[in-house]
C-alpha cells in the first residue's frame, strides 16, 4: 500500500514547540521533492517548507522562516517538521507531500506544484492557544 502517514499534531501553547512526522510506505523519498503545506479554516492552502532530496537546500515561507525546520530520515522513510516559537496564526491542518514537480519561494511565498502521481498525507491538526 502506497501512502504517507502524518502525525504529531495537537494542541500547543503559543511560543511552544511541536514536531510533525510523515512516514512513507510503499516508496522512498530518494530523489524526490518533498514538503509540508497547511490550510487554516476558511483560508487557501499555504506552502510551508520543502526540500529536494537530490539537491538539498530547504526552502521556507517567510511566515515560518527561522522558526520551522524540515528534515528527513531516509532510513526511516520519514520527514519531519520541527516547529518552534509557534504562533496562534500557525493553527492549521498540516499536510505532507512527496514527488512534487518543483518548489521555490517567490516574494516570501512558497510555491510548489504536484503531478498526478504525487503523494499526499491525510493531514494532522495543529492548534495553537494564545
Amino acid at each position: 500500500d502506497v501512502q504517507l502517514q502524518a502525525s504529531g499534531g495537537g494542541l500547543v501553547q503559543s511560543g511552544g514547540s511541536l514536531r510533525l512526522s510523515c512516514t512513507a510506505s510503499g516508496f522512498t523519498f530518494d530523489d524526490l521533492i518533498i514538503g509540508w503545506f497547511r490550510q487554516a479554516p476558511g483560508k487557501e492552502p499555504e506552502g510551508v517548507s520543502c526540500i529536494s532530496q537530490s539537491e538539498g537546500g530547504a526552502r521556507y515561507a517567510d511566515s515560518v522562516k527561522g522558526r520551522f525546520t524540515i528534515s528527513t530520515d531516509n532510513a526511516k522513510k520519514t520527514m519531519y517538521l520541527q516547529m518552534n516559537k509557534i504562533k496562534p496564526e500557525d493553527t492549521a491542518k498540516y499536510f505532507c507531500a512527496a514527488d512534487l514537480t518543483f518548489c521555490t519561494v517567490l516574494s516570501g511565498v512558497l510555491r510548489a506544484a504536484r503531478r498526478g502521481s504525487s503523494y499526499w498525507g491525510q493531514g494532522t491538526q495543529v492548534t495553537v492557544s494564545s
